[in-house]
């Protein structure tokens, strides 16, 4: 049997270190992945983006321009990460002061983060769940749920 090789796009001008990457995965220009981050298949990760090594982004998610995702964070399959989307690890950060555990963040599987929100570290966002653009999350939100404001609210149902 012919092994195939992992086939996944890199443009020049970005920095791809991680080994852990499926097929079908595109990263674009001034992209940075760390080398312990682990990328399902069919991934797109736009230009401008940064991610570090404990984060974990499963099948067919889009990550937007200008999003930068933190150790701690686990996004699921079929998630859209709107551009300049703000996400954060530490609730009490201090210059120099690096934890030995960062907060866990889940996004779960078909969620959609409009652009400019902020999610706080230790969130959880439920499956199928939409978050307006400019919302600030700070708690979780449920599955099928539409959450937009600041801070973020329950707005209705997604049916």
């Amino acid at each position: 049997m012919e092994k195939k090789e992992k086939s996944f796009f890199v443009h020049p001008l970005a920095d791809v270190n991680s080994v852990s990457i499926g097929t079908d995965t595109n990263f674009w220009q001034f992209s940075v992945v760390l080398k312990g981050a682990e990328i399902g298949n069919n991934c797109n990760i736009c230009s401008h983006t940064f991610i570090e090594n404990d984060v974990k982004i499963g099948h067919s998610v889009t990550v937007k321009s200008g999003v930068f995702l933190w150790d701690g964070l686990r996004i699921e399959d079929f998630v859209f990460i709107g551009p300049n989307v703000t996400f954060t690890n530490d609730k009490y950060p201090r210059s120099k002061q690096r934890l030995e555990k960062f907060q866990s963040t889940l996004i779960k599987e078909g969620a959609s983060i409009g652009a400019n929100t902020t999610v706080l570290g230790g969130i959880t966002i439920g499956k199928n769940a939409m978050i307006g653009a400019g919302s600030i999350v700070t708690k979780d939100v449920p599955d099928n749920e539409l959450w937009l404001g600041s801070p973020a609210r329950f707005i209705r149902k997604i049916t």
